[in-house]
């Protein structure tokens, strides 16, 4: 894709920017651990093997491509400044094909027959719940990049995206505080993410905020037809649309809300579920002046985001974009990095060990610490969309402490 010697030359500049911040935070010393090789895993002296499992195909390709392609940025550096325990990682990569099924068969031949020393994969919770059996098991670990609805904990997972008190609850929070907000219409996807997420903003908007929820629908992955959704909203006249339709979907409602009128001139809508990776394909026109709740976008402006952007654009060309899942995706290998140097071995349980309270400083999305429950301390972003497809932050919270099992919205 790149030919020029000039493209290289930038290439590998602009990487090694991005290594020399990702590099001072998270390089233990070396060490060779005796027993690294000799715990059942695809591990040698000189390489250890690791699995992907995302949709690289079918509804939700849209939104995991971003995924796969930082998981592989994050290893290319690792690789670059001497691998893990002096290997180099290795990758098996897998389609779990946008159905849940095909994951939980992916998961068990990662584990089973090539012995993944960890697995960097899903996105949806039903991709997750699907293989979670399978990882707890086999006793694989999987780091799972999505921001998601909580209610969960597993020895075998790490959670690098958000759960819902710190996307759901913050969110509503901030537009009933600064929109007034009183009316609420809750639409999704048809899946477990978006039902249990709306469930607990129900909860929230009723009990906490003494408001009213005006309408809750709910649509098939891959569904194009939103009239008479868009019908219903025009006659609710909600104070805030709060929306979780996932995947290839958004192109089509998003783009059908602007034929039909709606636009933020007319209606407050604030997601849970587009990031930039999406907006590529709804168009930030189609959006523009809707509102976004994530711990991460492209346009934050520090040092470390700023050399994680140019090293990514570098890789994968200037017109590439970084989503939130896409940026927690590429803390996965860093933090897996970080916690196996810690334990001194590829060995799960004394990875899972050794995970909490890792903290990486060279985060793009600023600073980030795994918890005991497995999950991140993380800021809460409300990013409003812009015509170009960006989003300009107007809201960031302090590092809210996960609590995936909140009292009174279960």
């Amino acid at each position: 894709m790149h030919s020029t010697s000039r493209g290289i030359t930038r290439r590998w500049a602009l990487g090694a920017v991005a290594l020399s911040l990702l590099t001072a935070s998270v390089m233990a010393p070396r060490a060779w651990a005796d027993d690294a090789n000799t715990t059942g895993l695809a591990v040698t002296p000189s390489e250890v093997t690791v699995g992907q499992l995302h949709s690289a195909t079918g509804t939700m390709a849209i939104s995991e491509t971003g995924s796969i392609q930082a998981e592989r940025l994050a290893i290319e550096q690792i690789n670059a400044q001497g691998g893990v325990l002096g290997r180099q990682i290795k990758i098996i990569q897998e389609d779990g094909a946008s159905d849940w099924p095909t994951f939980a068969e992916k998961a068990r031949k990662l584990l089973v027959n090539d012995k993944v020393a960890t697995v960097f994969g899903c996105w949806t919770s039903a991709s997750r719940k699907a293989v979670l059996p399978v990882f707890e098991q086999q006793n694989g670990l999987l780091y799972y990049p999505t921001f998601y609805e909580g209610l969960e904990q597993s020895k075998n997972v790490i959670y690098t995206g958000q759960e819902a008190t710190q996307q759901i609850l913050a969110s509503l929070d901030w537009i009933a505080k600064t929109k007034g907000a009183k009316s609420f219409y809750l639409i999704g996807s048809d899946y477990i993410w978006p039902r249990t997420s709306m469930k607990i903003a129900r909860k929230h908007i009723e009990n906490v905020l003494h408001g009213e929820v005006v309408g809750e629908d709910y649509y098939p992955l891959g569904n194009t037809q939103f009239g008479s959704l868009i019908n219903k909203v025009k006659l609710k006249k909600p104070d805030v649309v709060f929306a979780a339709v996932v995947g290839g979907s958004n192109v089509a409602f998003y783009k059908q809300l602007k034929a039909a009128g709606v636009t933020s001139a007319k209606q407050t809508l604030l997601t849970l579920s587009v990031t930039e990776d999406e907006l590529l394909g709804i168009g930030g026109e189609n959006m523009a002046g809707f509102y976004a709740s994530m711990k991460y976008f492209q346009s934050l402006d520090n040092p470390n985001n700023q050399a994680f952007v140019a090293a990514f654009k570098a890789k994968y060309g200037p017109n590439a974009v970084i989503g939130d899942v896409t940026q927690a995706a590429y803390l996965g290998p860093w933090l897996w990095k970080a916690a196996v140097e810690k334990a001194g071995s590829f060995d799960v349980d004394k990875v899972v060990a050794a995970s909490p309270g890792i903290e990486l400083k060279t985060a793009p999305e600023g600073y980030v610490k795994i918890h005991e429950n497995h999950h991140l301390w993380s800021k809460t972003r409300i990013g409003e969309v812009q015509p170009d497809g960006q989003f300009k932050v107007v809201y960031e919270s302090d590092l809210i402490e996960p609590n995936p099992f909140p009292k009174g919205y279960q």
